[in-house]
């Protein structure tokens, strides 16, 4: 099922393999811009590794590139964009597996999806025999988790703080109204259901509203 979001972007939930062999996840893909540029910001909003240089993945440096035409082909095909999701969001427990497989220390990942839709993966690594890398690697796996932490809480507060906005405004309208009757005759429950509801949302809540009533 897909419905339109705003100016030509669609939005429609679909199945999404994930790292886990057989096991699949309902995701919302939206397709339908107005340019590549804008498709671009989009994704980066959910991956914001994609295209964006080099960033931190397990505390190994990764790219994670992602061919304009490509992006091209996908921001119109449903199937397209759903393919380079699934993949897009499988990347950072790739990397956390080719770090733990690793018999010495990586020094780079780098994931690439050509104008094709066709996925390269290259890992580069050593033998680090001062455990200079190794250092450095969990330096930036350090800032890496706590850039994650200070993004989370941030996202509890704003949770937490539109709760609490939405607390208030119960209290104030239960302050003004503690309690109402509203009822309504007609010959369809559905409509008279449905203008009670309207009425109360405009704050009329008290007396009998009549309509469509047989004679």
């Amino acid at each position: 099922m897909s419905m339109e979001i705003n100016s030509g972007v669609t939005s429609q939930i679909m199945d999404l393999k994930t790292s886990t062999p057989g096991v699949t996840r309902k995701e919302e893909i939206k397709t339908g811009f107005k340019d590549v540029n804008d498709y671009s910001k989009y994704l980066q909003e959910k991956y914001d590794y994609m295209n964006k240089g080099t960033v931190s993945m397990q505390g190994v440096p990764t790219t994670v590139t992602v061919s304009s035409s490509f992006l091209k082909k996908c921001k119109d095909n449903p199937e397209k964009a759903a393919f380079l999701e699934e993949n897009l969001a499988a990347i950072p427990n790739c990397a956390k597996m080719a770090v733990n497989a690793s018999a010495g220390i990586i020094t780079s990942l780098h994931y690439m999806c050509d104008d094709n839709g066709n996925l390269s993966v290259a890992i580069s690594g050593s033998s680090d025999p001062d455990g200079k890398i190794a250092k450095e690697n969990a330096k930036r796996k350090a800032a890496e988790e706590k850039a994650a932490k200070e993004k989370a809480e941030k996202k509890r507060a704003e949770k937490k703080a539109e709760e609490e906005r939405h607390e208030k405004h119960r209290t104030e309208m239960d302050g003004i109204i503690e309690e109402y009757t509203v009822s309504a005759v007609g010959t369809d429950v559905k409509n008279i259901t449905s203008q009670l509801i309207n009425s109360i949302s405009s704050g009329i809540t008290n007396g009998t509203v009549g309509f469509d009533v047989k004679a």
